[in-house]
């Protein structure tokens, strides 16, 4: 392959993989958090008066009636409610939800959620979080755990994507039995 070959095609490649990566943040939103709806959403209120409901990324908190729940919700509250926060994010999630990471005078909220445990490492999502985030989201969550620190006073919380599965399961379920 000859050089010119190489530069137009490469090059190009390699410039859209950059564009593309999914730990560079596309957009910041700033506002107060005037809601927070669990251990992993809240509702921030934009300085040109627009609402906006935010998914933290790369971390799960418990559901609000699952275990600890309401713990991880008062937790994220302490740390965030009408407070000035900033939001780098790159889109919205299928629920219309910004997903990213939240941001208190340059503190990192979602690890904060993750060091209290208050959430746990989302690692389903991990490729969308940036590696230095990755590694602190884990290194926080061992330490979480050795602590035993919040969801990690069970022994064997279960981890909200599963108790969300058991949930649906449940619902289809009783729904199937109800109509014969």
């Amino acid at each position: 392959m000859n050089r010119t070959t190489l530069l137009n095609w490469v090059l190009p490649i390699a410039i859209l993989l950059g564009a593309a990566a999914p730990h560079s943040h596309a957009a910041t939103l700033t506002g107060q958090v005037v809601k927070v709806a669990d251990g992993d959403t809240v509702t921030v209120l934009a300085q040109n008066g627009t609402r906006y409901r935010v998914r933290f990324l790369g971390i799960d908190a418990p559901e609000k009636n699952q275990a600890f729940g309401q713990d991880s919700r008062q937790n994220l509250d302490r740390l965030v409610y009408r407070k000035q926060v900033t939001v780098d994010y790159n889109g919205n999630d299928r629920y219309g939800r910004i997903v990213g990471k939240v941001l208190l005078d340059g503190k990192n909220i979602n690890l904060e959620q993750i060091k209290s445990g208050s959430a746990w490492f989302y690692r389903h999502y991990a490729k969308d979080v940036a590696p230095a985030d990755r590694k602190a989201y884990e290194a926080a969550e061992d330490a979480a755990k050795s602590a035993k620190l919040g969801l990690w006073k069970d022994a064997s919380p279960t981890p909200p994507w599963d108790f969300r599965a058991s949930e649906r399961k449940a619902t289809d379920t009783s729904g199937r039995h109800g109509r014969h």
